[in-house]
């Protein structure tokens, strides 16, 4: 069974952990010393805010990695698919997992404490993976699935906040 994971898959991978890791270095040392840093009630609350942030988007990113492993026929590369997921969550938006992913660097500010990460490198963060879906996830996915993607995605939006869809997102699956 073939466990490689494709270049690209691994360069995003690479690039969200050093924006991540520099942007807590970063905004820890901006904070550091600062009067809301010091605050202990705001840490307790953003840090609980923090946690449910976290437990959604890792629920996210769970529940639409068991849709997609659907799309995986074969010995095939880890992440990555080979068939067009269109089912469960993939039937109300193209960018499930993403979608959830998107909500870590707010997640990790708030567990974090840091009012710099907060407002200015989790909101910078999160556009950066928008604009990677944009860019880059569906480039390849237009590139692998051709015309069956292109009238998937005149059906179904990028994201949804379908009310229906965000409880099926996030759902605890255990």
């Amino acid at each position: 069974m073939k466990i490689n994971t494709s270049f690209s898959v691994v360069i995003r991978l690479f690039l969200w952990l050093v924006m991540i890791v520099g942007g807590a270095v970063y905004a820890l040392m901006i904070d550091w010393g600062s009067p809301l840093f010091s605050n202990i009630a705001f840490h307790i609350v953003c840090a609980l805010l923090g946690i449910i942030i976290l437990k959604l988007a890792f629920n996210a990113a769970g529940n639409g990695g068991r849709e997609l492993t659907k799309g995986r026929v074969g010995d095939i590369p880890r992440m990555e698919t080979n068939r067009l997921v269109t089912t469960g969550l993939f039937s109300c938006m193209r960018h499930p997992m993403l979608f959830g992913l998107t909500l870590l660097p707010l997640g990790w500010g708030l567990l974090l404490g840091s009012p710099t990460f907060i407002m200015v490198i989790a909101p910078l963060e999160m556009l950066f993976i928008i604009v990677m879906v944009i860019i880059f996830e569906e480039m390849e996915v237009k590139r692998k699935f051709g015309e069956a993607y292109k009238a998937y995605s005149k059906e179904v939006p990028m994201v949804s906040f379908n009310s229906e869809c965000l409880k099926k997102l996030f759902k605890n699956r255990g």
